[in-house]
């Protein structure tokens, strides 16, 4: 009798213990990112944005500029935060690369850059998207209240990300030390204006949501106006090329030793 009692006491107390499959033993700890609103007028921008731990007086701090993917838009202001913000928070990164981020949320329906991702290619849009304005406006108000490093300013996102990361160095080529494109696509003839900022390209060649030869066009493009950009195609990878190239520490330590001169 005892015997059985300590079997169902067991079986039990796996139950309790043991969470179903897929299910965190332990919650994730949060990111620590403010969340909060840029506002213009009627428009408004939800964004996270992420601190050094420690800002001493009288020092200036990298900012980097994060765009998410498609499927991160929204206003939950969370979202954004799934791929590439959680390798910039790390305990190591945090500690070896102090910096400002802002990871902005593009709403539902709309684009970083209003063009199509499955093309060959596109044109720059004369404007910026709707996001886009009210980003460009959020890095200015930003650099204006915070103690930001000018020469130190970069730019990365990832799918729709990517491709606005490419928008944001062609409206604002004077502004980026540096940028990390991943799977992203660009207007070719923007390359003499951007050719000033050194940029990494990632992609994966098996990608069948951006072709590959996105990236492949513009790195050639940039190589034939005499720049010369870094270039990582991933010959096993498809479209989440952002984990491993967010993964590698490499990127963090070339992207924060950028500084314009």
């Amino acid at each position: 009798m005892l015997r059985n009692r300590c079997f169902q006491a067991a079986a039990i107390l796996a139950m309790v213990a043991v969470p179903p499959a897929g299910v965190p033993l332990f919650a994730a700890e949060p990111l620590p990112l403010e969340k909060l609103a840029f506002k213009n007028g009627e428009r408004s921008l939800p964004y996270r944005l992420l601190v050094p731990q420690t800002v001493e007086a009288g020092k200036e701090y990298p900012l980097v500029i994060f765009l998410h993917g498609a499927g991160e838009r929204g206003t939950d202001n969370e979202k954004p935060l799934v791929h590439g913000v959680p390798q910039f928070c790390t305990k190591e990164n945090r500690e070896k690369y102090p910096c400002y981020l802002i990871a902005p949320q593009c709403p539902d329906g709309a684009r970083w850059v209003e063009v199509d991702w499955s093309a060959a290619s596109h044109a720059m849009p004369k404007e910026p998207s709707e996001p886009m304005k009210l980003l460009l406006d959020l890095i200015a108000a930003t650099m204006k209240d915070r103690p930001i490093d000018a020469k130190r300013v970069y730019a990365t996102g990832l799918s729709m990300g990517g491709f606005g990361t490419w928008d944001l160095l062609a409206r604002k080529p004077d502004l980026f030390a540096a940028a990390a494109v991943v799977c992203g696509g660009a207007d070719e003839a923007t390359a003499a204006t951007v050719k000033g900022i050194p940029v990494w390209v990632f992609h994966g060649a098996k990608d069948g949501a951006v072709k590959p030869s996105r990236s492949r066009n513009m790195v050639a493009a940039l190589e034939k106006v005499g720049a010369k950009p870094k270039f990582t195609e991933y010959p096993t990878v498809g479209h989440d090329a952002w984990n491993p190239a967010y993964k590698d520490p490499e990127l963090f330590a070339w992207m924060f030793a950028q500084k314009k001169d």
